[in-house]
């Protein structure tokens, strides 16, 4: 008999839920020998499904039981990665950013081991943080899987379970499988083939490994199964899924499908990317810089934002997710501007994105006042390189987070800017669609951020890309738009790229991280990435 216990509060909805853990990546729940709260007196109140799928969307952003650390997800004792490190968006942020030109950071490897060789795009199989990302990716899953075990008509009918009830779990459990699919496509975005398992494996079965091209299509088909059972565009409370977040992760799918299956589906692309235009979404019509605040969640950028990881800083501390994304990003003097009590120094930008975005556009918040040299000779050192800002626990009217060292900001994972800058590169790039409108949308962006409009002429792929790092920049998507966009190996270098200060061209091999010696230590059905 499964056992569980009951564990904390986050901001929007009490949560009582599963105390699991995960072992080698067993997609599989293994919960403690000494709890003595079994799965019939959980299941009996008809609360524990909300909770239990309030604990999968919290799994984004905390680490634990406790906060900002404290019982770890991942289990703890030897061998086991540092909680803070581990955390998702952490972990997904540091892949995406950090082994580009957006971002470099000035931690040595007594603190952070492995840290560096992100920088410098020189990772290994036993990189910590990629192995954190990697658990991380497979926790959510292993939580989905489980949700969706014990959901089944055959489970319910057997609980007795009819009724509002009954028609809240349905959307409970397609809710799920987004998230379920949310984690398989960033797992392939980033490893490219995957361990692969459903709730249809029993427990304690061991994964096998699949194909990016499998686990692609079978993302795309679990969104179409779940697509009506979703709740309309906007209908959903904020901080949920709805429809237009499904539509967003089908897009995303579908506008990298040439590098994760070799296939171009642009014009699948445009037909999802002109729903979501069409969703009620909107560009919220505040300034740029309120869209990355504490208060996000209601001065207007809520209306923007599809899809976050949502954050409080009473509810959900963490040492990773928003406290690492401002922290890290400034020191002692920007701090108290930013709304938090010291700085980390840490990332930075490297001096190519400098050169690319140019020091006049609004949406890059360079700090005032800072003299500091763009470009890099000791990545080490925090004082070199520019400082730009973009998340801040300030508030839109000029308060402060309830917390100075968690903030309360949430972050954007989906939001609509992103979406009018996919229509673009679909016209633009792939000839799909109107580049006329792609213009009007361009220049929507930039009219909110009192930048001068572009002209149709200035449409370029090089433009686009440029566009695409003025409004989304520290938002995680630099690495996989350079790599669409054929700069990531070769063809653009930037500063410690390949771990020399000029740059230099990558292998194959480092478009995709390794699968961790640990998990093929774990699970003989998995295999290594080539090259690693």
């Amino acid at each position: 008999m499964k056992k569980y216990k009951q564990y904390f509060d986050i901001r929007w909805v009490l949560i009582t839920s599963l105390l699991v853990t995960l072992a080698s990546c067993s997609l599989d729940i293994n919960p403690k020998d000494d709890d003595d709260f079994t799965s019939d007196q959980f299941y009996a109140a008809p609360d524990s499904y909300r909770q239990f799928l309030a604990k999968i969307y919290a799994g984004l952003a905390v680490t634990g039981q406790k906060g900002p650390d404290g019982e770890s997800d991942l289990g703890s004792g030897a061998g086991t990665v540092n909680e803070g490190f581990s955390q998702y968006l952490r972990g997904y942020w540091q892949l995406q950013e950090l082994t580009s030109d957006e971002a470099i950071i000035a931690w040595g490897e007594s603190d952070n081991p492995t840290i560096k060789d992100l920088n410098f795009n020189t990772w290994n199989a036993d990189n910590v943080f990629v192995e954190a990302f990697f658990a991380r990716v497979f926790y959510q899953v292993s939580l989905s899987n489980e949700f969706l075990r014990e959901t089944t008509d055959a489970k319910l009918d057997g609980r007795g379970v009819t009724g509002t009830l009954r028609d809240e779990i349905k959307r409970y459990r397609a809710e799920v499988r987004f998230l379920r699919a949310l984690s398989y496509y960033h797992g392939i975005d980033i490893f490219g083939k995957l361990p692969f398992g459903t709730e249809t494996d029993a427990l304690g079965t061991p994964p096998q490994m699949q194909s990016r091209a499998f686990v692609f299509d079978y993302v795309l088909s679990e969104l179409a199964a779940i697509e009506n059972d979703m709740a309309a565009p906007k209908a959903n409370e904020y901080g949920r899924a709805d429809r237009a977040a499904l539509w967003m992760l089908k897009a995303k799918l579908l506008l990298n499908s040439s590098v994760y299956t070799g296939i171009d589906r642009s014009a699948d692309a445009l037909t999802v990317v002109n729903s979501i235009i069409g969703s009620g979404y909107t560009i919220a019509p505040i300034p740029y810089a309120n869209l990355f605040k504490a208060d996000n969640n209601t001065n207007g950028a809520q209306n923007e934002i599809i899809f976050p990881v949502m954050f409080d800083g009473v509810n959900t501390k963490t040492w990773g997710g928003m406290t690492y994304l401002i922290h890290a990003s400034c020191d002692g003097a920007t701090a108290p501007s930013l709304g938090i009590d010291f700085g980390w120094a840490g990332y930075r930008v490297r001096k190519e994105f400098t050169d690319a975005v140019g020091t006049s556009d609004a949406r890059v918040m360079y700090v005032s006042g800072d003299t500091s040299p763009a470009s890099i000779s000791d990545y080490s050192k925090f004082a070199e390189g520019k400082k730009i800002v973009k998340f801040s626990n300030k508030t839109s009217t000029g308060g402060t987070g309830k917390d100075q060292t968690h903030p309360d900001t949430d972050f954007p994972l989906f939001r609509m800017a992103d979406v009018y800058l996919m229509y673009a590169e679909l016209a633009v790039v792939k000839g799909k669609g109107s580049t006329t409108t792609a213009l009007g949308y361009i220049n929507d962006l930039r009219n909110r951020a009192g930048v001068t409009a572009a002209l149709l002429s200035d449409l370029t792929p090089q433009f686009i890309l440029n566009e695409r790092a003025k409004e989304l920049y520290w938002e995680g998507h630099r690495r996989q738009d350079l790599i669409r966009f054929n700069k990531y190996l070769s063809g653009y270098n930037w500063q410690w790229k390949g771990g020399s200060q000029s740059g230099s061209d990558l292998s194959s091999n480092r478009s995709i991280f390794p699968i961790p010696n640990k998990e093929l230590n774990a699970n003989v059905n998995l295999t290594q990435n080539p090259g690693y």
